[in-house]
């Protein structure tokens, strides 16, 4: 397949482009990028840095990919970032290198749409087939796990995790970790039940979704101390794979904590 690069678009030296990748006009291509094959870049892009686009990636007009962080340590160190295969990035959105204070790297997943004005700062890393609506706004160190759904106009705040297959309502500001397949919103937000209709996306059945929901109820709905109900639901379902990965991202290390219920659940019956 032969590379098209339009006459207009400015490819350093250096720079590996794949077989059959697009280039239009007024792109910038930096002298460190690596673009995979088939990807297509369709005008007025900016990729810089040690930067590498993943196979059959979609980059829309004025969208950039590793430019410098917005983070006023960061001292042109030689720091990364990653956009995985088939990956759609819209309009005017902007997904920063990572820094030597980070991880040295921003990572996006494959099969993720990130739709138009999309901010994804330094060091964030998310995961496979996420999609994030348009204008959502995240701080640096960010993690979303894979198959996530970030509403529109959410602001995430630095350091949050966000679990697997969790829905996050739009124009939402989460300031602490969500837990995977819930479903939070509000400003600030809270946890409003589990994303029921993404785990039937995914696949579960009535069973499966109806014993992750036990479990839910019982850690965020229940009586008594939190740890105290977090280790009965470890005894009672923590040999069922979902309530076993909440339960582990219940334990895991966390800079931000956990985001508790505020009021009844009324949209999680399965």
């Amino acid at each position: 397949m032969d590379i098209s690069i339009h006459p207009s678009a400015v490819v350093a030296p250096g720079a590996t482009i794949g077989a059959g990748v697009r280039i239009g006009p007024f792109c910038s291509i930096g002298a460190e990028v690596v673009i995979g094959d088939g990807a297509e870049l369709f005008s007025h892009v900016v990729v810089d840095g040690l930067t590498r686009i993943g196979e059959g990636a979609r980059l829309y007009p004025f969208c950039t990919v590793g430019m410098a962080p917005q983070d006023l340590k960061y001292a042109g160190e030689p720091t990364r970032t990653e956009l995985g295969a088939r990956t759609v990035v819209r309009e005017h959105v902007t997904i920063h290198r990572g820094t030597v204070t980070g991880s040295g790297i921003t990572r996006v997943g494959a099969d993720c749409l990130l739709m138009a004005v999309v901010h994804v700062a330094h060091d964030c890393t998310i995961g496979n087939g996420v999609v994030i609506a348009n204008n959502v706004v995240m701080g640096g160190h960010v993690e979303i796990g894979d198959n996530a759904v970030i509403g529109g106009a959410a602001a995430i705040h630095q350091f949050v995790r966000i679990g697997r297959a969790a829905m996050i309502g739009g124009v939402s500001g989460v300031e602490a970790d969500v837990i995977p397949f819930g479903s939070v919103m509000g400003n600030r937000a809270w946890l409003a039940g589990l994303n029921i209709i993404g785990l039937r996306r995914r696949g579960y059945d009535r069973a499966q979704i109806h014993t992750v929901r036990a479990a839910f109820r019982l850690i965020f709905r229940g009586e008594g101390v939190f740890a105290e109900r977090v280790e009965e639901a470890r005894l009672s379902w923590g040999d069922n794979p979902l309530v076993a990965e909440m339960l582990a991202f219940i334990a895991a290390p966390s800079r931000r904590g956990l985001i508790r219920a505020a009021v009844e659940d009324e949209d999680d019956a399965a």
